[in-house]
């Protein structure tokens, strides 16, 4: 098994899928709303450094994984503190908030890095 095919099992799928789902999701909310555009192109940036072979990503791969697992915590709380919580209006940001609680643990399983 090569480098890259031991990089990239069903873990590393989900958490590029997960990722790109709330990149979306924060992409298609109050669009053009630039908070909501720049916390999804945060997403692709840091996907984009956990898994491409970026320099510096690939010399401190624990560092890219701590960072995208506190951006994933940070957005979380932002949620928390002032985001829309009201049923049925905020729906997608429980939905939202389910989808960066499993990619935070999978980030946190996910020790390929360091």
């Amino acid at each position: 098994m090569n480098a890259t095919a031991a990089r990239f099992g069903l873990k590393q799928i989900v958490i590029a899928l997960l990722t790109l789902a709330t990149a979306g999701i924060h992409f298609s909310l109050l669009f053009p709303d630039v908070m909501f555009i720049l916390n999804g192109l945060g997403y692709l940036a840091l996907l984009a450094a956990y898994f491409l072979p970026l320099p510096i990503a690939k010399d401190n791969p624990r560092l890219v994984r701590l960072a995208f697992m506190a951006y994933v915590m940070v957005t979380i709380l932002a949620w928390v503190v002032m985001g829309e919580k009201s049923w049925p209006a905020g729906m997608m940001g429980y939905v939202t908030k389910l989808i960066e609680i499993a990619l935070l643990g999978l980030l946190w399983s996910d020790r390929r890095g360091g």
